[in-house]
């Protein structure tokens, strides 16, 4: 039985009761057969949410308070569908999909929490007798996109700060797990949004382009969120500048992790294993280049290197800490990443093991910039060491890419770890931290190819509202003629 869109609160076939298929990349069995949206599939769902938004966009703030907080706790609630749901449809371990129902949850609670914090402030006019003031508003219909690597956080990412500031929402789902994202619209209509207030639509891979084309140029759309791929985001941005509607775009990444001479070697090897093996490196922060002051390198990538080797990885159904990815062909990958290095001297200090889709933690050792990999994101758990003579080198080589999302640095010297934490070009830095952070409540995005604008707190408040000019003026007022 086919997964049915979720189109004005209610389960919806698509146009010609067309369906696709999403395998698991683990076992080859079928994972979700789900509904292949059309465009007017898709039109409609936007026409829903645009009859939504006069009811949800009055709505007072403690309602819509409650309204999300309550799914968020309907969410935990369900944490086992979610959980069952992703390691099918994307390999994922788990414990990662765990993470993403409790964070997620956390989004719609913090979502809620922000719910009386849209608010203005009142200028000073030139004009005698007038207030004037600036009034955030919502903006109407607000399209989602969002991806399969963290799919609960990011699928409530995309939809749970729109909803707070007052706007109807749809989500188009990732075509590599429809169930999933289906799931956070479920939780959100139990928990008592208004019919059509969000809106699920999921699609053949086929059809997406013609999907979201139609989608974007719907006159009802206000805004556009999309997170994934850098050569996607493009398409996304310029399709929405055409259309004049704002965007939010958070793409990829080729996350630097520094060890400066002076680190603490013991935490920058926790910090940097956690950052580059979560989720297989599949995650937009994941820790992408190491680079290490060379005074330190042996001992550091000796430890690093030992940490690796001892990491369990296969069935995500078993006790693994990788799982796996989310394809064969992105696992076939890594091992083009591999070859590439290694015949350009790279050395291969541990790892470079793969089984259909699931590929074991692995090091290349000596990266350099004829290499692949130094300059193209790997998303799988294939990580470049580039050793480097001094902090000046490090941030050169840091700020060496076209990417900008999220970057770390270990020193105990607070000063210099200050000082070389803004030399980075980077949305996102860590001193003393891992590259993989996230928490509801803070500016979460890039710069560069790594996209543009914020999720998270007061900085979505700003990109899922318009800012209105209103003034009560003296009816008696002069004017020159």
């Amino acid at each position: 039985m086919s997964l049915d869109l979720l189109i004005g609160g209610t389960d919806v076939a698509a146009e010609g009761a067309r369906s696709y298929r999403r395998m698991d990349p683990v076992t080859g069995d079928l994972a979700t057969e789900a509904a292949a949206a059309s465009v007017t599939d898709a039109l409609k769902a936007v026409a829903c949410a645009q009859t939504a938004f006069a009811e949800w966009s009055a709505t007072g703030p403690d309602a819509r308070r409650a309204v999300l907080v309550k799914a968020g706790d309907i969410m935990e609630a369900r944490a086992g569908e979610f959980v069952e749901a992703m390691v099918t449809e994307t390999g994922a371990t788990e414990v990662w999909a765990g993470f993403n129902v409790h964070l997620a949850a956390g989004m719609l609670r913090e979502a809620g929490a922000m719910t009386s914090q849209i608010g203005g402030e009142v200028i000073p006019s030139n004009k005698p007798g007038t207030l004037a003031m600036a009034v955030a508003k919502p903006r109407g219909v607000c399209l989602g996109i969002a991806p399969w690597n963290a799919p609960v956080i990011l699928g409530t990412r995309a939809v749970a700060m729109a909803l707070a500031c007052g706007n109807t929402v749809v989500l188009k789902s990732s075509e590599l797990c429809p169930r999933v994202h289906r799931l956070i619209g479920e939780c959100l209509t139990e928990a008592g949004l208004p019919a059509g207030a969000i809106n699920v639509i999921s699609n053949a891979p086929e059809d997406a382009a013609d999907v979201v084309k139609a989608l974007i140029e719907a006159p009802e759309v206000r805004h556009v969120n999309f997170t994934g791929s850098t050569a996607v985001g493009r398409i996304i941005g310029r399709l929405a500048g055409e259309n004049l509607k704002p965007a939010l775009l958070e793409l990829g990444g080729k996350a630097p992790f520094i060890v400066l001479a002076d680190a603490d070697l013991d935490g920058a090897v926790n910090a940097a294993i956690f950052g580059a093996f979560m989720n297989q490196g599949q995650i937009c922060m994941s820790t992408e280049r190491i680079i290490v002051v060379e005074a330190v390198a042996d001992a550091f990538v000796e430890k690093l290197a030992a940490r690796a080797a001892s990491l369990p990885y296969g069935n995500p159904r078993e006790k693994v800490v990788l799982g796996a990815l989310v394809t064969e062909d992105a696992a076939q990958k890594m091992d083009a990443l591999i070859s590439d290095a290694t015949g350009k001297g790279a050395k291969l200090v541990v790892g470079g093991t793969r089984n259909g889709a699931i590929h074991s933690a692995t090091l290349l050792d000596g990266v350099t910039s004829e290499m692949r990999i130094y300059a193209e994101e790997s998303f799988g758990p294939v990580k470049s060491i580039i050793r480097v003579k001094d902090t000046d080198e490090a941030v050169n080589v840091a700020n060496d890419t076209e990417y900008g999302l999220s970057a770390a640095l270990f020193s105990q010297d607070i000063t210099t770890a200050l000082d070389v934490a803004n030399r980075i070009q980077s949305g996102i830095c860590h001193i003393n931290g891992p590259t993989v952070s996230d928490e509801p409540q803070m500016p979460f995005g890039g710069v560069k190819a790594s996209g543009y604008g914020r999720f998270g707190g007061k900085s979505g408040i700003a990109e899922f509202t318009d800012l209105r000019w209103i003034t009560i003026e003296d009816p008696g007022q002069h004017y020159p003629f």
